[in-house]
């Protein structure tokens, strides 16, 4: 029979309505509740930015390979993805509802321009006077002449304006709620109770006072956004630089088209006639009625306006053992140590950055950088190391969506601080996440380092759960030494550099046919009759030619259990002779590690990964997985792994018709991320 895929932007809409669920979830704290319905619409935002915007380009061919890529004709997959986003809507508009009921028992009140008090209504008017009018550009709306630009990611009221003695004379305006130069959230003054108020509504109230010259004394004002297509082109031209063809690619983004239009179901009927009209806007587009209020994402960050919230034990960060009172560069020198965030501190990493600027005997230090924090203690500490006489060099990739901005800033200041600063390789964006370091000791060269899972972020290391690998292996260090070797100086033919690797599996060389290779020995001991097991952890799973492989695995008798955050495009089939076993793990942490586990008759062969199983991974990008060798850090993977796919409280299982069902409770309850801390914690004290 014919294998069966989901199409992978519709499971990605499955993800999300789990991250949904979170905000439904009554048993989650009512302040994450908020901030998961800020990260519901901030997913969403870049979902139709770049998913949606793909899909559309992708109209634009015939050829049966666009097909075959999106497991669907890319028109079908639109349409259902409009189906499942207006039914996401309700649900949505639904929870808020229910959210605010219980800020309201909490004496949490978001206020709007009609229920302010005296007191309050002369605070409003003197904040703007003193702070928003300065930010707030009116613009009237005229048949014609063309829309004003519109930027991305910004929310917009929309002005419907008239006079009460004549309701058939109507005039448009449209203002840029300031959002990113003032923030979205206002506190108002009050007594027991705590007020907050939008900033839009700020604006609202004083929309007399700001159309004042035209003598208008009835408004209506709503909001609306536009989301564009995200992705820009870099094009051949040898004469440009890298950063160069990026600065013109952020440009470029403020002509991208729109692919979604959402906007208040209230809004007046005349002016969202014309809004559609004036932005070329058809029934094939994505046009979302939604609630009062949106941008959502802004919510991620609301005032902590509640009663004291006690964090429990297990949402705190502690010291791994072995580094308590050590230095970091001593033990890695004669152990493998394997860190695991949030759970255990980030701070070693930064440490041994810190030790190496201040060691006299470190010559260099490479490493390779994608997202970063705002205030990056790693960029700190590797500037330091420059100034102390190290030498310094950061692969810099300066293609990481949406980051590009940053990144050109962050290219600039290590330019000027002397750190050497690479750029990767034309069309491969290098995902790795590696470090390495060099030291010359009583007539020795010491190489240790790190490699990860996931960004080196400080920032997102106290929410998304990674695992760190540190490290003075020699072969490790090795194969590390030939990627920064090929980062350096990269040449036309690179991969053979790349394909002498020993420790680590590497993409786009070999990654992948190392991964087949261990399935296929999984699926010659299951055929002999002997046991066969394999567990890959990862945050989607959609490339077809791994999939494939999974389903013979399944139909071989091996043991597949699978732990996907996001995007899954598998779907058991019939002829399976063991059903693949798939969760999603939700819950206050950002599961991010990815993670394979394979039998190996005993061997237990464990890695920690870079990629995801996405053909964009495997094929078209430089990612770097590590075998774990250490017998005890094996066991620790393995254990984490086990108590995940025990997880009756946060785990929903993946099936073919994606309805995100909860697994069901037997026995005991295992919520994974308070099991993990209290796993770690309690092997901690061991030590």
């Amino acid at each position: 029979m014919a294998n069966q895929f989901n199409p992978r932007d519709i499971t990605w809409l499955a993800f999300n309505e789990r991250v949904l669920q979170e905000a439904m979830d009554p048993q989650v704290p009512l302040h994450l509740r908020i901030r998961f319905i800020g990260i519901f619409s901030n997913n969403l935002d870049e979902f139709f930015r770049v998913r949606v915007a793909g899909l559309k380009r992708a109209m634009d061919f015939k050829q049966k390979f666009i097909t075959e890529s999106f497991y669907q004709p890319p028109s079908k997959i639109l349409q259902k993805i409009n189906e499942i986003v207006i039914q996401q809507q309700l649900a949505f508009d639904k929870t808020w509802k229910k959210i605010q009921a219980e800020m309201e028992e909490q004496k949490v009140f978001i206020r709007t321009p009609n229920k302010l008090t005296p007191v309050q209504e002369k605070f409003v008017r003197e904040y703007f006077d003193e702070v928003v009018e300065s930010n707030v550009i009116p613009l009237l709306l005229h048949e014609n002449t063309p829309m004003p630009y519109m930027r991305d990611k910004s929310l917009y009221l929309g002005i419907a304006m008239r006079r009460k003695e004549w309701q058939y004379e109507c005039k448009f305006a449209m203002i840029e709620v300031p959002s990113r130069v003032l923030g979205r959230f206002v506190l108002l003054p009050g007594d027991e109770e705590k007020n907050v108020m939008l900033l839009e509504d700020v604006i609202t109230f004083n929309l007399p006072h700001i159309f004042s010259y035209f003598g208008y004394d009835d408004f209506e004002a709503h909001c609306f956004k536009v989301t564009k297509d995200a992705e820009f082109d870099l094009d051949n031209d040898i004469r440009t630089t890298l950063a160069e063809k990026i600065e013109k690619g952020i440009k470029a983004r403020r002509k991208g088209k729109p692919t979604r239009f959402s906007f208040d179901r209230n809004m007046d009927k005349a002016l969202l006639e014309f809004l559609i009209r004036k932005l070329n806007l058809t029934k094939k587009d994505s046009i979302i009625p939604g609630g009062k209020i949106h941008n959502f994402k802004h919510f991620m960050d609301f005032p902590d306006v509640f009663a004291a919230y006690r964090k429990p034990e297990e949402r705190t960060s502690f010291d791994h053992p072995e580094l308590k009172d050590s230095r970091v560069t001593d033990v890695i020198l004669n152990t493998d140590v394997l860190l695991t965030f949030p759970y255990h501190s980030y701070t070693p990493v930064i440490d041994l950055l810190r030790e190496s600027a201040m060691d006299p005997h470190v010559k260099s230090i490479q490493i390779t950088a994608y997202r970063l924090a705002s205030s990056s203690k790693i960029i700190n500490a590797l500037i330091n190391a420059v100034r102390n006489g190290k030498e310094v060099t950061v692969m810099l990739e300066l293609r990481a969506r949406f980051d590009e901005e940053s990144n050109l800033k962050w290219k600039e200041l290590l330019e000027q601080e002397g750190v050497n600063v690479l750029l990767g390789i034309p069309d491969r964006k290098v995902h790795a996440k590696l470090c390495i370091i060099k030291k010359r000791y009583q007539g020795k060269t010491l190489q240790y380092g790190f490699i990860s899972t996931g960004n080196f972020n400080e920032k997102t290391a106290r929410i998304y759960g990674d695992h760190l690998l540190m490290t003075s292996d020699r072969a490790v260090m090795a194969d590390m030494n030939k990627v920064f070797n090929v980062l350096r100086k990269p040449k036309e033919d690179y991969l053979p550099a790349l394909q002498t690797c020993k420790k680590l599996l590497l993409c786009p060389v070999f990654m992948r046919e190392k991964i087949e290779e261990h399935i296929d020995r999984e699926i010659e001991e299951a055929k002999a009759g002997r046991k066969a097991e394999m567990v890959i952890k990862s945050n989607s799973l959609s490339d077809r030619g791994l999939i494939q492989k999974l389903y013979d695995a399944a139909r071989a008798g091996v043991t597949v259990r699978l732990i996907i955050r996001g995007i899954y495009c598998a779907v058991n089939q019939k002829d399976f002779k063991k059903k693949i076993q798939a969760i999603s793990i939700v819950d206050e942490y950002l599961e991010h590690a990815r993670v394979m586990y394979f039998y190996n008759k005993g061997a237990e062969d464990t890695y920690i990964s870079s990629a995801d199983w996405m053909t964009r991974n495997l094929d078209y990008r430089i990612e770097a997985a590590v075998k774990i060798t250490q017998k005890n850090l094996k066991k620790e993977i393995k254990d984490l792994l086990d108590i995940q796919l025990s997880d009756n409280v946060k785990a929903r299982i993946l099936d073919k018709n994606l309805r995100n069902e909860y697994v069901k409770k037997e026995g005991a309850e295992i919520r994974s991320q308070l099991e993990i801390y209290r796993y770690l914690k309690q092997k901690g004290n061991k030590i």
